[in-house]
């Protein structure tokens, strides 16, 4: 009985990961290429299409900060399982739709339908992490997550492909689609849900009633100072990234101001790819590949830290792990501030990719500790909240705060945010019991 029941958590857990990972990969297909669809819809001007493409790509996330937690409280209530293939319907609906619009208005209203109905992410977490054993809630957060992570680095490919392909980039969008609509299809009939871990319902309730019971799962869940304090740390965090990653560019610049480019060893790697170029093209091509070569390094130390942040998580605790994780972070944020040369910078973005790594499943993990299993949907959906919320205002507050500060007061003021946050969730965590199951 004890195998068939560890055979059945395994299942799903494998199920749901082949999903997310189908899923993850279609929904990063379309993303990096906005600018181009918007163009295609008839915007122009370069500051016009910038501006649509930030709207457009900050509309899901936005969206789905205020809905995850509704989501995740109902999915208490009424199963998870059925949340996830919700999520991935929408996904296919939404999504799919975006293949027939005509106007940067339409492409705007689904991005916010999308991101208001489909938030798989907390649902899928959550559907495995309450059939897995209690020692195993990082690792398995830190693995779903990967699944997330190797979508962000195939789908940009495979929507480049497709795009090209098809001779259209609203051609993708129907891929898109097939592909969520696939996962959905996987996880109702392949994957289980263990019964016996939703909340009970008592009578049936209108849908005012719901919603006045998801409220208060919610806020039952928010009475935990060391839940707060966690949604506040993996906030600061992400917005720590968040605030800097549109202003990488222009710190390169600012780094190779005055610098002879030509003969170094990122001049003979871009001349690799566009041979020819002296001058000014060179250094431009130069500065391309290395802001490029940034976010590389960010989302390959993210991904191969992921896992291993999670059983690390498991094995010492949870809450210890993020505060180390927050340390690194911290660490990070100072040696890209304090960078003089590219190098510095560099490895800057990998230490940073490693400690941003453990947020989602360290935070995932301990708040598994501090919610009951039939309010773990809703503890979910918060933590996925904050970091959604810092991905939707990060770039737009340090944007703002840039022409006061400039890139490294940006990146200092970062630093310092995450500090405060962490000595918050060090004074609320330190006697903070676990919400008894």
């Amino acid at each position: 009985m004890v195998l068939g029941l560890v055979s059945n958590w395994k299942r799903t857990y494998w199920v749901v990961w082949i999903a997310n990972l189908i899923t993850s990969i279609g929904m990063m297909s379309f993303l990096p290429f906005f600018p181009s669809l918007l163009e295609e819809l008839g915007v122009e001007g370069r500051d016009a299409v910038a501006a649509w493409a930030g709207i457009c790509f900050a509309a899901a996330p936005l969206s789905a900060t205020f809905s995850a937690p509704l989501w995740g409280a109902l999915g208490d209530r009424y199963g998870r399982k059925i949340m996830v293939c919700r999520a991935m319907l929408a996904i296919a609906i939404f999504v799919g739709c975006m293949g027939w619009v005509t106007s940067a208005w339409q492409l705007l209203l689904l991005r916010v339908l999308q991101g208001a109905f489909s938030g798989f992410i907390p649902p899928s977490i959550t559907l495995v992490s309450v059939q897995a054993p209690a020692d195993r809630q990082g690792r398995i957060a830190g693995n779903l997550t990967t699944a997330l992570a190797v979508g962000g680095l195939l789908g940009p490919m495979m929507g480049g492909l497709a795009a090209t392909l098809l001779g259209s980039h609203q051609g993708v969008f129907f891929l898109v689609g097939g592909l969520a609509l696939l996962g959905a299809l996987l996880v109702w009939f392949a994957a289980e849900e263990a019964p016996g871990m939703r909340r009970e319902s008592e009578e049936s309730v209108g849908a005012k009633g719901m919603l006045v019971r998801t409220l208060a799962d919610l806020q039952q869940v928010l009475k935990s100072p060391a839940m707060r304090s966690t949604v506040l740390l993996v906030f600061a965090l992400q917005i720590g990234l968040g605030a800097i990653n549109p202003l990488l560019e222009l710190y390169v610049r600012e780094l190779f101001h005055g610098v002879e480019l030509e003969g170094s060893w990122l001049a003979q790697l871009a001349s690799m790819f566009h041979a020819g170029f002296d001058g000014e093209a060179l250094r431009g091509r130069v500065e391309t590949l290395a802001t490029s070569l940034l976010f590389g390094a960010i989302a390959i130390a993210n991904l191969v830290s992921l896992s291993p942040w999670g059983r690390y998580g498991d094995r010492v605790g949870h809450q210890r792990a993020l505060v180390q994780c927050a340390i690194v972070g911290i660490l990070a944020l100072l040696l890209q501030w304090a960078a003089a040369v590219y190098v510095v910078l560099l490895l800057g973005r990998l230490v940073m990719g490693v400690g941003m790594a453990g947020v989602g499943p360290l935070a995932f993990g301990l708040a598994a500790g501090e919610a009951s299993v039939d309010r773990r949907g809703g503890a979910f959906g918060l933590v996925f909240s904050a970091r959604t919320l810092a991905v939707a205002v990060g770039g737009t507050v340090g944007g703002l705060v840039y022409p006061f500060i400039g890139v490294r007061g940006v990146m200092l003021g970062s630093a310092l945010i995450v500090v405060l946050a962490l000595l918050l969730f060090r004074r609320h965590t330190v006697a903070s019991p676990a919400v008894a199951p």
